[in-house]
């Protein structure tokens, strides 16, 4: 016999399924968000960086695993886009809306099962506003084009594929950066899907070439070039030496040899997660994602002082006016207003 709900019993039905649903992702509408964790100040010159009250707000949680912050400047504020790299999709953050689904798949669009970490991670600009992925299962850089459809920029290195490009960084002559470790593969490192034999440092210039710039780094990860882009700063997300290199830039483009600017062995025994992501202010201060937090380091490698959030911290980047610092945290997405702002900011809108 079909059971037939009554009104009152039907709304009540309708409205625990709207709960369920929405209980895996918390985004607070509003702008009274709480707080986490706090500003370690090591060294006065932080508070330059980031005055006394500023506070680290919780924007929105439930995630599986956020990475790739990228702002997105419009005709209305702005927005903030992200991947959640196990739910292979970008999620869309705006203020006074909260979060929304933005893309999915945004890194795997095959039919087998692909792993934990099937999607896109980072997500960065190219030259003419473009949004640029590092793409996990499809093991690609790919670009978002203006009609909405995705076009492959590269996904191997002279004929074998590429691991599972991580992050980016696009130089001002609109050449892209990125870095290739094993992270998206099902089975890491030693997954047989696995053609090249080493975690590799690229250039993929605007008329398509790819060069190979650096193979030294076991495990590169995070990616970022100085205010004169004179540096490229590499994290390497590596347990037995997790480090950020500093590269000089040849004139050519290519990369000198790296030299360690941070190393994060000892901190890595306090406080949970690596080396990830990174930005640069106008300074040239680099805001380095690490164990616990978002470390603030001079490029001489001086330790400033660290946005502790206690939890492991993928990766940041400047929004709004330049001067708001986003930050995806494990499961959470955050921010933190500072008095610095992204390096060369007005160029990146």
């Amino acid at each position: 016999m079909k059971r037939i709900l009554k009104p009152r019993v039907l709304s009540l039905t309708i409205m625990i399924i709207v709960l369920v649903c929405s209980a895996n992702i918390i985004s607070q509408e509003s702008t009274n968000f709480p707080t986490i964790g706090k500003v370690v100040r090591l060294d006065n010159r932080v508070n330059d960086l980031i005055g006394p009250d500023a506070r680290i707000e919780l924007l929105a949680s439930g995630f599986k695993w956020s990475e790739g912050p990228l702002w997105i400047q419009d005709a209305g504020g702005g927005y903030l886009l992200f991947s959640d790299i196990p739910r292979n999709s970008v999620m869309k953050w705006k203020e006074g809306q909260g979060i929304s689904l933005f893309m999915k798949p945004s890194g795997y669009t095959g039919v087998a099962d692909y792993g934990r970490e099937p999607g896109s991670n980072g997500l960065t600009l190219d030259s003419q506003g473009r949004i640029i992925f590092c793409e996990h299962g499809d093991r690609r850089i790919s670009r978002l084009e203006k009609d909405g459809g995705k076009k492959t920029l590269v996904d191997n290195y002279m004929g074998k594929r590429l691991n599972s490009p991580n992050d980016a960084a696009v130089k001002s002559n609109g050449d892209i950066y990125f870095t290739d470790p094993p992270y998206g593969l099902p089975k890491g490192y030693n997954d047989s899907r696995r053609e090249l034999d080493f975690c590799g440092v690229f250039r993929l210039s605007t008329s398509g070439d790819l060069t190979l710039l650096s193979k030294e780094m076991t495990r590169p990860n995070g990616i970022a070039f100085s205010p004169d882009e004179k540096v490229l700063y590499v994290a390497q997300s590596d347990s037995e030496n997790p480090i950020i290199d500093a590269f000089p830039v040849k004139p050519d483009g290519t990369l000198g040899r790296g030299k360690v600017l941070y190393n994060f062995a000892s901190l890595m025994r306090k406080y949970p997660g690596s080396p990830d992501g990174l930005k640069v202010d106008q300074h040239g201060n680099l805001f380095a994602t690490g164990p616990g937090g978002v470390y603030i380091i001079t490029p001489e490698g001086k330790l400033l002082g660290r946005i502790h959030t206690g939890k492991r911290t993928a990766n940041c980047t400047w929004g709004n006016d330049g001067s708001v610092l986003y930050m995806t945290v494990d499961d959470c997405l955050c921010r933190i207003k500072t008095k610095t702002i992204g390096a060369n900011w007005k160029n990146t809108r």
